[in-house]
């Protein structure tokens, strides 16, 4: 019956039952079976798998295919039509041997021959049915393509939103980390400025202390003199005028007025002034600033990006990464986050001893599903280092005195200059010359570090005031 109605048994059959499909379902592996039958088949394996590639399915309930229940539907209709009697002409009790092009519909040789199929296009019945068949294999075919292309971008989608999950979860532990770091800058600043100023205190209530103390001693001296004044003075005349030079001398000590004590007071402007500012000054020395930071999103699955965006390393280990348009598909390349449409921009790269590095600028509509050139051509203007050898261009040679471990890139884009420097002396590299019309975007491409002790190429830090 198969044959005659001309589906592969494989599209129309269920694989578990050999049966046609009945309430068909479809896996996110794209197979279809018999609901009934699939449940079954999950009930006796106690766990979820497909019958036929094993894979491993999220879902208890899978999704409909509608449309190979439609097909399998119209196939039970054909087959229960053909099992039963032979359709006869309801006008002429002939059989229906003929198919009018023209109405859609079977006819029998004296139809054919009346007045109202008599000037319209007849074919056998046979090839009417076959004709519509390869229609419906067509039909069929296209809807089987589109499942797989849903059912690949619903995996995809799947998939991406896995790692937008992954991605918040470790973004998140990255701004924790860097506020945990500012916390404790501020917790080691105050401790360091209340220190000082008990520092402060402690000195100058020892100051204090001190200067009490002397003038305690002072008016204990002079209360004691004061009183032998006053018990001369109460005395005899006789005794009086015997005393009177001793107490005379006495009562012409010299007391000294004190001085009011100058710089005694806690310096409030020493710590309070601008505290704020002084703070976030000093901050500088952990708040670095990096001119160019890498964009993760555009990494290629082999390149691994630093937390801090900064820096860039090649690994043999492939992660589940989403083929998201921005990521760069063969070139093992990453691009910053943001590019240059104009201006005077410069940025430094740590290369160390790294053997396989390209960095540069890369025109922003760059195809990034097709492995790059080194060619203005094809919107890259960069360097390229391989083992030792060093080209600007594809089959252009750069002969240097001595490896630079550290490339600084200068961009003047209204002059259309890339100029590439070794950082340690601004030796010129190389300086490329052209005609920018669309922005331009920072990237690094790096390869296996074999032996290096350098693994990474690193975006260079640079300082607020610079």
């Amino acid at each position: 019956m198969a044959s005659s109605f001309s589906f592969p048994e494989e599209d129309l059959f269920c694989p578990v039952c050999r049966e046609i499909f009945e309430d068909p379902v479809v896996l996110s592996c794209s197979h279809s079976f018999c609901k009934n039958c699939l449940q079954e088949f999950w009930k006796r394996k106690g766990y979820r798998e497909c019958p036929i590639c094993r894979r491993r399915s999220s879902k208890a309930e899978p999704p409909c295919n509608r449309a190979l229940k439609n097909l399998c539907e119209s196939l039970q209709m054909r087959i229960h039509r053909s099992s039963a009697s032979v359709v006869l002409c309801s006008q002429h009790n002939e059989k229906l041997q003929l198919f009018c092009l023209e109405d859609k519909e079977p006819v029998c040789v004296e139809c054919q021959a009346s007045k109202k199929h008599r000037s319209h296009h007849c074919i056998p019945i046979d090839e009417a049915v076959q004709n519509h068949k390869n229609q419906l294999q067509t039909a069929m075919k296209h809807l089987q393509e589109k499942l797989k292309v849903l059912t690949e971008v619903k995996q995809t989608c799947d998939q991406t939103a896995e790692h937008i999950k992954t991605q918040a979860q470790h973004t998140e532990m990255q701004i924790n980390k860097v506020f945990e770091t500012l916390h404790q800058f501020l917790k080691d600043e105050e401790a360091a400025r209340i220190a000082a100023l008990r520092r402060e205190e402690e000195q100058k209530s020892q100051m204090i202390k001190k200067k009490i103390e002397q003038m305690s001693r002072d008016l204990s001296s002079l209360s004691e003199t004061i009183r032998v004044i006053g018990e001369d003075l109460r005395a005899e005349d006789v005794a009086f005028l015997q005393n009177f030079n001793a107490t005379a001398k006495k009562a012409s000590c010299t007391v000294t007025n004190p001085e009011r004590a100058s710089g005694i007071l806690i310096d409030v402007v020493q710590h309070l002034a601008n505290l704020k500012f002084r703070v976030w000054e000093k901050m500088q020395e952990i708040a670095k600033f990096t001119p160019v930071i890498l964009d993760p999103n555009t990494a290629h699955v082999c390149l691994s990006v630093s937390g801090d965006l900064t820096s860039v390393r090649y690994s043999d280990q492939l992660p589940q990464l989403p083929d998201n348009p921005e990521r760069f598909l063969f070139s093992k390349t990453v691009v910053a986050s943001e590019g240059f449409s104009s201006g005077k921009h410069s940025w430094e790269v740590e290369v160390g001893d790294h053997p396989l590095w390209n960095i540069g600028v890369v025109k922003k509509s760059t195809d990034r599903r097709k492995g790059i050139h080194i060619t203005p051509t094809s919107g890259v203007w960069a360097i390229k280092h391989r083992s030792g050898r060093y080209k600007a261009l594809e089959h252009v040679n750069i002969s240097l005195k001595r490896s630079p471990q550290r490339i600084r890139v200068q961009l003047d884009y209204d002059r259309g200059e890339v100029a590439f420097f070794d950082a340690k002396d601004m030796t010129l590299i190389f300086n490329h010359k052209d005609i920018f019309n669309e922005r331009l975007y920072p990237f690094l491409s790096i390869g296996p570090a074999g032996g290096a002790n350098n693994i990474d190429l690193q975006i260079c830090h640079r300082g607020l005031r610079k």
